[in-house]
């Protein structure tokens, strides 16, 4: 079976059983109970416990903010690492390469 064959059956099961289910919201429920948003509110809510709501909701977003800027700033850094250590793998690379063929002219040029 190829992955296309495979997506579609995927695809295909997953409507079978959404259609299979009558409380789509109670299905979901623990998902949504363990979403990043509820995280950072519990985390608000720890760091401030005598907060108001609207102080909780602030607090919450900017843990959010400051937790996808985080993941952004590392995402970078590694796309960087990964295109340097491609550029030093293509320097070597033909370095290796202009070698050898000064090697094999200067050989040619002896013989």
């Amino acid at each position: 079976m190829n992955t296309n064959e495979r997506s579609m059956q995927m695809r295909l099961a997953a409507h079978k059983s959404w259609a299979g289910t009558t409380d789509r919201s109670a299905r979901t429920a623990a998902a949504r109970k363990a979403s990043h948003h509820t995280r950072f509110l519990d985390k608000a809510r720890e760091m401030h416990p005598g907060a108001s709501e609207a102080q909780i909701e602030a607090v919450a977003e900017s843990l959010r903010k400051a937790h996808y800027t985080e993941l952004a700033l590392k995402s970078a850094q590694a796309r960087r690492a990964k295109s340097a250590a491609a550029k030093d793998t293509k320097r070597r690379r033909t370095q290796d390469e202009l070698a050898q063929y000064t090697a094999s002219k200067s050989e040619r040029t002896a013989a």
